[in-house]
């Protein structure tokens, strides 16, 4: 079970979503998991991840006690993967995104190689991480479907708001502020690289895909061109 799990969009709409966890189990394997955590963050480094993340710090870009609001709209946007890597502290879930499948097989390949002992779980479609398994020579262990949403849902936000915040399966991308993005974006206020930032600041455990963010925003500016 995994918090990405509930990423909305079709198996289509992953083509550029690749989030690869490690973890350890607590009380079995995580007295000697951090240097082990420590070196699948490394590797991931090497096959150009769009984000690195662990659950207790943070993504490669991250919120700033010592900034002003105004500050955000001008600041570095570049993600900082030696600061995620390097203030791994405490045993905890690790994140690797990618954002095609090239760089998310090799790099599955390369920690099954490694064998570090811990739980590798792969969050994109069923026939991604099918791919991306039968690559490294592996049978896949299990899979976990997501059975979307029931009920009311013409009270949702739009598809595109959806697949934004859902990327955050803590639910710190809210709502209103995926709207604004798009909406800014639309209105050419921000561009999608900024936008995709500052959502991204907020997934407290770094597995926003700024690289898909980036696609669907540009997706929205184009589907709002033509009903014009």
């Amino acid at each position: 079970m995994t918090n990405t799990l509930h990423r909305f969009g079709s198996a289509e709409s992953f083509r550029d979503d690749y989030v690869i966890f490690a973890i350890a189990s607590k009380g079995t394997n995580d007295s000697d998991s951090l240097p082990k955590l420590r070196r699948f963050l490394e590797i991931a480094a090497e096959y150009n991840p769009v984000n690195l993340g662990d659950a207790r710090h943070g993504g490669a870009l991250r919120p700033s006690k010592d900034l002003v609001p105004t500050a955000h709209w001008n600041r570095d946007i570049k993600p900082d993967f030696k600061a995620v890597i390097d203030g791994l502290d405490t045993p905890t879930t690790c994140a690797a995104v990618f954002d095609n499948k090239i760089a998310a097989e090799d790099f599955v390949k390369r920690i099954k190689e490694e064998n570090l002992g811990m739980s590798i779980n792969i969050s994109t479609s069923i026939d991604g991480a099918e791919q991306c398994c039968h690559y490294a020579g592996i049978p896949r262990h299990s899979v976990g479907y997501s059975l979307g949403f029931e009920g009311k849902v013409d009270k949702l936000p739009s598809s595109q708001v959806m697949a934004l915040s859902t990327m955050c399966g803590h639910g710190m991308v809210s709502h209103s502020l995926a709207k604004k993005m798009v909406d800014f974006v639309k209105e050419g206020r921000r561009t999608p690289e900024q936008a995709c930032s500052y959502m991204a600041r907020f997934c407290s455990c770094g597995v926003f895909n700024p690289s898909r963010g980036k696609r669907l925003l540009e997706e929205a500016v184009q589907q709002g061109a033509k009903s014009v």
